[in-house]
């Protein structure tokens, strides 16, 4: 008979995390880690300047511009993308080592860089078996704007612009296997946290 090694960790999840500017991805996030520490957040690199404050390694990881772009060309980034001047990716394998080793991890990503990862999940099964794609959508386009003007951080032109990426982002919606509705962020919080839960105990959509 096979031996069972009954003390291995099963694998953890990579949880990918979506939804328009304003939605309130990142209070969600905040209040899920604080009941459930455990939860690695992943940490990307960057190859913008690092800011006062930050500490490399714990922000992001920074590199150089001719790091990056050859880390990218051998295939190291799970997901990057190019802002400005700058570049920003996830490293494959620094999350597929944290959920091999039996933890989770979420990853505060755009839908294109979600839309990257279930591209390459599509080929990697191992990936694929890991890999959950939640998205958090606001009850309205009006609630929407209103979160965005009660920040009073954006002007007239980038609320616009914003809310016009939201309608965009919100058109892929079907592409996710988990959706969460975000009218109130401490039920959110609370169903991205079961949802994580179930996932640790092997209930999942594929």
């Amino acid at each position: 008979m096979e031996k069972i090694d009954f003390s291995a960790k099963g694998l953890g999840s990579i949880i990918v995390l979506s939804g328009p500017s304003g939605v309130g991805k990142s209070t969600i996030i905040k209040k899920v880690r604080e009941k459930m520490p455990e939860l690695r957040f992943s940490v990307s690199c960057t190859t913008r300047p690092m800011r006062q404050g930050e500490v490399a390694d714990v922000d992001y990881h920074f590199l150089s511009k001719d790091e990056f772009l050859r880390r990218r060309e051998a295939g190291d980034f799970i997901e990057s993308a190019d802002v400005f001047a700058n570049c920003y990716g996830t490293l494959k394998s620094e999350v597929m080592s944290i959920a091999e080793n039996g933890e989770n991890v979420v990853l505060d990503i755009d839908v294109q860089g979600a839309l990257q990862i279930m591209d390459k999940a599509a080929k990697d099964p191992l990936l694929a078996k890991e890999v959950e794609f939640i998205f958090i959508v606001p009850p309205s386009m009006e609630e929407l704007e209103r979160r965005l003007r009660s920040r009073a951080t954006d002007s007239e032109e980038q609320i616009t612009l914003r809310l016009s990426k939201a309608v965009h982002e919100l058109s892929f919606w079907q592409k996710y296997e988990w959706l969460i509705v975000n009218d109130d962020a401490d039920t959110a919080a609370e169903k991205l946290y079961w949802l994580i839960r179930n996932f640790s105990l092997g209930v999942r959509k594929h």
